[in-house]
Formats: structure tokens, sequence, C-alpha cells
């Protein structure tokens, strides 16, 4: 065929391919304008899972009457002129292509009154034939009417799925929408019924409860609140705790600049961070916010707008993994917690009872004093100024009472009474003190190889090696290039000297290329080192006197990540009188 222009309709029709793929692409694209225009609240009503109807109404700045025909024209946007403003851009929609691509597709309405404008105009866009602009009746904002999408476009609407299973893509949608945004309120509604209300949320409860309406109150009640800023680089929001894992990365919300994003880069950060953990192959759950300097982050690498590219991506991936890695290390016994493993199941439902019965009291009952000393050794003292002090205060975790099935610690707290996994516990307190002397001054030592491991790779990688020569040094590998394609691994951390070098190397360099850093090979000391704190750790039927349990229980309270053994299971869990008082229904 000969080369021609094709018409304008096809061109918008192509264009919807990438912008439109089913109706919670529509509401993608129509939200994020309504945020861009200012609105504080968007209401969005859908019919037959938005295959129908899709009406998205915001309180924003509105379109002036005379602009609502060019908003309809491809590439056209009020929101960047220049060069310059795409390469700093902060607005979510910027390439003018999503009204006109959605019109070619659907029937589309427009209707808007601009802040000022005594009434409304509207323009209608059916059937590749454009009507208006006319005055209508309109409230400050705008209004986007789709109907009937992919009505002329038989081909693409025998990929929709049913009616439920589109609303749920949509809904989930507007769920990310709404969690990207804590200062505008959200509605939702499908078939003419009320689906949830969010009022905007200006301090960090009401932020709290919107994300429990939308994550579910379980991630809430198991979420540690992050916040963390460093060269030019900040972060909050929530992360799961690891007990509170997930066989699907069905609940990992993550924000950039406001805008929402599925970037495996970050993703495998925030996932790094969790190592040493989590069970294998279970995935977090979080709920987490970056912000960067717009000019450090291209967000037009994807036709989406989900996948980003940083100018320093290494720095963005240690920033991110370090932040989740450090407040996952706080997470060890402390007073107020309830421990890493529920206990709730165990309980009768309903509110702790808040009547003691009998009028006998709770606080105070226990001789700390007593528990203390029997927490000694034999023949040590209490420190002076604890003895002095007559009536020694509870540790977060108490004091051990006993040993159950040889497997349980048993330890009275101030009003709880604690259980300990014994072996997980020790486990984890083992597995801190090994990476700690690890980590000490001179690092792992490394062992020359008796021959040198060589390894056959493509060009590009061979250079990858080459620029990073001394990274790889760092993390304990001292490789050298022989030709193009040939590398010669001469030393290697003595933990790993006799395991498969070569394929250690190969995923050390496939890190180096995706992230422009490799904790490949710290992953692979921190397996090692797992495995012989849980070959060292106390076992099960191995009786514990009362002095070796509470020193454990002390470990516990001092040791990093102490809520969860290196497999990721729950060490300890607390049950309150309260709860004690409901389950045997007392003060009844």
């Amino acid at each position: 065929m000969p080369i021609r222009l094709l018409p304008d309709n096809l061109v918008n029709q192509i264009a919807a391919g990438e912008v439109v793929e089913r109706p919670a692409s529509v509401v993608k694209e129509l939200v994020e304008n309504a945020l861009d225009a200012g609105a504080t609240r968007i209401a969005v009503d859908a019919e037959r899972g938005g295959m129908q109807l899709i009406r998205v109404r915001d309180d924003g700045s509105g379109i002036p009457a005379g602009e609502l025909t060019l908003a309809l024209s491809r590439h056209a946007t009020s929101k960047i002129a220049s060069l310059d403003d795409l390469a700093t851009v902060g607005s979510l929609g910027f390439r003018g292509e999503a009204l006109p691509s959605i019109a070619s597709v659907s029937r589309l309405r427009l209707a808007s009154r601009a802040a000022g404008a005594a009434q409304g105009a509207e323009v209608v866009f059916a059937d590749g034939e454009l009507a208006g602009p006319r005055p209508v009746p309109q409230p400050p904002g705008t209004t986007v009417e789709v109907r009937d999408l992919f009505h002329d476009v038989p081909a693409r609407r025998k990929f929709l799925r049913s009616e439920a299973t589109e609303f749920q893509h949509l809904a989930r949608t507007l769920a990310r929408l709404a969690l990207s945004r804590f200062d505008c309120g959200f509605e939702l509604s499908h078939n003419r019924r009320e689906v949830w209300s969010l009022p905007p949320a200006a301090r960090r409860e009401a932020e709290e409860a919107r994300v429990a309406r939308l994550v579910g109150e379980d991630f809430m009640r198991h979420a540690l609140y992050v916040e963390h800023a460093a060269a030019g680089l900040s972060l909050r929001g929530w992360i799961g705790l690891p007990a509170f894992s997930r066989a699907q990365s069905d609940a990992q919300y993550l924000f950039v600049n406001g805008r929402m994003v599925r970037d495996r880069l970050l993703g495998g950060a925030v996932k790094l961070g969790y190592r040493d953990v989590l069970y294998g192959g279970r995935h977090p759950a979080f709920v987490l916010y970056l912000a960067l300097d717009p000019a450090a982050v291209d967000v037009n690498a994807h036709p989406q707008k989900l996948e980003l590219r940083f100018r320093e991506p290494r720095e963005v991936h240690d920033f991110l993994f370090r932040s989740v890695e450090r407040a996952l290390a706080a997470t060890r016994p402390a007073e107020g917690l309830h421990g890493s493993a529920d206990a709730s199941r165990l309980l009768p439902s309903g509110q702790p009872s808040r009547g003691l019965p009998l009028g006998e009291p709770v606080a105070g009952t226990a001789d700390w004093t007593a528990l203390a000393r029997a927490a000694m050794p034999a023949g040590a003292e209490l420190p002076r100024a604890q003895a002095a002090a007559g009536a020694a205060t509870a540790p977060p975790l108490g004091y051990a009472l006993a040993q159950l099935h040889g497997i349980y610690i048993l330890a009275q707290a101030e009003d709880s009474l604690v259980l300990v996994d014994m072996h997980a516990a020790h486990e984890r307190v083992l597995y801190e003190k090994l990476k700690a002397a690890r980590a000490a001054p001179g690092g792992a030592p490394r062992q020359p190889l008796l021959v040198p491991a060589v390894v056959e790779v493509r060009e590009d990688e061979a250079l990858l090696a080459e620029q990073h020569r001394d990274d790889l040094v760092a993390a304990g590998l001292v490789v050298d290039r022989l030709g193009p394609g040939s590398l010669a691994v001469r030393e290697a951390p003595v933990a790993l000297a006799g395991g498969n070098v070569a394929g250690l190397l190969r995923d050390a360099l496939a890190d180096l290329a995706a992230a422009g850093a490799t904790h490949r090979i710290e992953e692979r000391q921190d397996e090692l080192l797992a495995a012989l704190a849980c070959r060292a750790a106390v076992r099960s039927q191995r009786a514990m006197t009362v002095p070796e349990m509470n020193a454990l229980l002390r470990e516990m309270e001092r040791t990093d990540r102490a809520d969860q053994c290196n497999h990721g299971r729950p060490t300890w869990t607390r049950i309150t009188l309260g709860e004690l008082d409901r389950l045997f229904l007392r003060g009844r």
C-alpha cells in the first residue's frame, strides 16, 4: 500500500490502545486530570462495571468554555509548554492524549464551569462527531461522562470481562488514587448504590482510617509507621509486620511524588528490606510514599506512566532498602506490644473486660524483687540501685516462671502472660550476633582460591565487572578481567569459597545491571549464617533453668528483629490479664 496519513479518528483509536485498556483505565485518566485541576472532592459513578457508564465529577478549577473543544484535541494540554517543563513535570497527566483517546472509543460528554464563570458549558463527542460547546447548568468544576465503552470497537470489547470483574479493577484503581492524595475526598458508587465515601484526611489518624478502609483493618493492626529523609529523598508510610506477609503482592502500594507506580526497582528494594524476616516465597504488604526532586526522575518512560526511570537508581534503591530495613530492625519486644504471634484467635471476640472481679487488684500483685532474684544465677545479687528500690519493675518480657513441654517459655510481665518460642528466639539472637561479628572492622575475611574460577560472561557484563570492581571487592569478591568476555574470581569470602562462586558472580552482575548495586553476596553470606544459627540454637525438649530462660528474654529485648526468627516465624506473644479475664468470664 502507498504511504498515507491516517484519519484522525483512527490515530486516536491507536493511541487508545495504550491509554484505555478497560473501564479502570478511563477512571485513572479522568481522576488524575481532576487531581491536577486542584479538586478537593471527586465522585465516580459507574454502571455495569463501567462498561455502560463512567461519570467523574470534581470541584476543581474547571475548563473555560472556549477551551472545551481544544481539550478533545490530541496533544493539547495546559500542564507543560516546553521541554524544560517536561523534564520537571509534577502533574499526573501531561501528554494530552487521554480525553481524545477515550472519546474515540466511547460516547463522551465533557461539561465544565471555570472559576468565576457565570455558567457552565458542554461538548459531546459521539461516533466521530463533535457537538458544542453549548451552555448548560453546571456547578464549579468538571463532569466527564463516558458511555458505551468500545461500542464501535467490538474487537476490543470482547476482551472485557464480566461486570463484577471490571468493577473490581475499577474500584482497586480508584482506591490507589485515593491512597495517593489524602487531601482530596473520594466517592464511589456502582449501579446507583454507594460503595464508599472518603472525606479528606488532614491528620495522620484520618490517613490511617483511610488506609484501613481501603487496604484492610488487619493491615493497619499489623503495620509500622515509617518516616525517613536523607540526601534529597524522603519516605513515609506504613509497612506491614513480617508476620502479616501475603502469598501474593496484592497489598503493595507505592507512590512517587504522588503518582502511583508499579516499579520493579522500587518494589525489589522494599522486599530486600524484608530479608531475614520473611518466609520464602512470601510478599510484604506496604503503603509507601517516596518524594524526590522531579528533575531526578523521568515519569515518561512507560505508556501508562507506571514505571519510572531515575537519574541515580542506585541511590534511590539503597535509600528505600535501608529505610525499610532500619524500621524492621526495631521490631523487638517492648511494653505495650502484643507480640509477633497473633494470640487473638485463641481468645473470645469482643472488647476486653474493664471490670476487676471482687475488687482484687491486678497491678502490684507480683513480687518483682523476688522474681528478679530468681532470675539471677546462683550467688549473684541484684544491682544495688534496684535492690534499694524495694520492688523492681518488670522488663517488657517479664520474668520466666516455667518451661512448657520443653518448647515454650512462660513469663509473667506487669499485666500479662508472655509466651516465647525458645528455639526461634535463640536462633534470632545468635544470627544477629554472627552478622554483627561479620560487620566488625575489617569485615568478613576473604580467602584466595587455589585455582581462580574463570567465568565466561557477555562483554557488557565483563565491562560492568571492571567498572564496579571496588564494589565487588567490598562485597568479598576479587575479580579480574582476562578478556572481552572472561572474568577470573581470585578471592571469595571464606564462608562462600567452597560454593558456586561462578553463579554468585553472575547473580551479582545481574543486580549491578538492574540497580547499580548488589546485595547478592551479602544475602548468600546471611543464608549461611542463618543456617549456622539454626543449628546452634537451643533445641526443643532441652531443659532450661530459670536464669537461662531469663537471660534469653533479656537478650531478646536487646536484639534487632527479635520479633521473628531467621525464617520469618514469630517468636513471642502476650496475653493480657483483661483477655484472660474475658476467657474465663471473670467479672461477669
